[in-house]
């Protein structure tokens, strides 16, 4: 791996695949290093995160159709990024993929909340039919898919489970796109267009060999929650075990309800057991009557558990290396990380360790709203697709 300077900062990796990063809010600069690194390494596809607090979505959008005209792109804001230096804030991330080593097809679904799901699942299918076509051959061995979602479209459940759907036995993982903590409005973009209430779909072929895995760092308890009255369709819920949410949930994990914030609810997480795992069902904030917003699907009848907390550090440290061992070296990794896992290290004051794992297992990525895993919208999870080196593929 090699490292230079141009007016943004640029790390090659062994299996092909490059990454600039800048926190200069200059986006024709920032384009036009993109070109030239894409002509370096014959990129044929550009994933794209970035911080609306330091560019806006069409900016970026603009500056790559001028600069970079023939480069298939797509990408998200986020909340927050991991550079190759680690765990970032205001930073703009380009992660370049060679076309000698990796074949894609994306596709942009606008109107999710208008969309039905067989619209999403043909989608998929269509996706598939084009990557078959691009390869020359009806193969799923070495394809994953990626998918970044609108974090506030209230749709990523229906909308991973029907990618999910289409997708057959190829693996999914992806995140939600997040506006730095503002709850306002998220964008994506793909190919020149911008939107937000969209998912953007990227099947990706590869010979290099690759694992997509996820890590979390709670158990649950035997504190149960009962969702008594909520309102599903803006995932909020007014009562828990017949009471005020926030009382209840205060009540729960010893803290006074008037005092409730993200860093409360990112260090005393709730989850739901499905098909024997546990799920994180992540509170994004409190409002004044009491009622309690999530970042996932919720119900009136949903049993939740208080979960206890492990140690951030060794329980990542633990799934990155239990992945080295499955792959033989990672030689990079993608990955996608709840914003809620953020505030917990910071709080925690354990956010330069989590930062140098990241940086010293090469994983970049950005904080998430949301975690798409295989079927599973969720949160409180880092999932990643790690990469082997080029030669182990060989």
């Amino acid at each position: 791996m090699r490292r230079t300077s141009l007016a943004s900062s640029r790390t090659r990796y062994a299996c092909g695949l490059s990454a600039l990063t800048t926190d200069e809010p200059d986006m024709e600069a920032f384009a036009r290093a993109i070109a030239l690194e894409a002509a370096a390494i014959d990129a044929g596809f550009a994933l794209l995160f970035f911080s609306q607090s330091l560019v806006e979505a069409s900016a970026l959008s603009q500056a790559l159709m001028t600069h970079a005209p023939g480069l298939d792109h797509a990408g998200c804001s986020t909340a927050g990024e991991i550079t190759p230096q680690g765990l970032e804030d205001g930073h703009v991330l380009a992660m370049l993929l060679p076309s000698a080593a990796f074949t894609t097809a994306s596709v942009m679904v606008d109107n999710l909340s208008s969309s039905g799901m067989d619209r999403i699942t043909s989608e998929v299918e269509a996706l598939r039919r084009s990557l078959r076509v691009r390869l020359g051959c009806d193969r799923t061995k070495g394809t994953f898919a990626l998918c970044f979602i609108d974090g506030l479209s209230y749709a990523e459940e229906a909308v991973s489970s029907a990618i999910h759907w289409g997708l057959d036995d190829i693996p999914l993982l992806g995140g939600s796109a997040g506006d730095d903590l503002k709850f306002e409005t998220t964008r994506l973009i793909s190919n020149g267009k911008v939107t937000s209430d969209s998912a953007i779909i990227v099947l990706i072929a590869t010979e290099i060999p690759f694992h997509v895995f996820k890590t979390d760092n709670f158990v649950p308890t035997d504190e149960k929650l009962v969702v008594t009255a909520s309102d599903p369709d803006h995932r909020i819920v007014r009562e828990f075990n017949a009471t005020n949410a926030a009382e209840e949930y205060a009540a729960s994990v010893g803290i006074v309800a008037q005092t409730l914030t993200p860093l409360s609810f990112a260090s005393h997480p709730v989850v739901v057991k499905v098909g024997g795992e546990y799920y994180c069902r992540s509170i994004q904030k409190m409002h004044p009557d009491g009622s309690l917003s999530f970042f996932c699907a919720i119900d009136d009848g949903v049993v939740l558990s208080i979960a206890q907390p492990k140690d951030m550090v060794e329980s990542t440290r633990a799934a990155l290396r239990d992945v080295e061992e499955r792959l033989g070296g990672i030689d990079m990794i993608l990955g996608f990380d709840c914003v809620l896992r953020r505030l917990d290290a910071r709080n925690r004051q354990v956010f330069r360790d989590i930062s140098e794992l990241y940086r010293v297992n090469n994983v970049i990525g950005f904080g998430t709203y949301g975690e798409q895993y295989r079927s599973m919208h969720l949160n409180q999870t880092f999932t990643g697709i790690a990469f082997g080196a080029r030669q182990a593929a060989e």
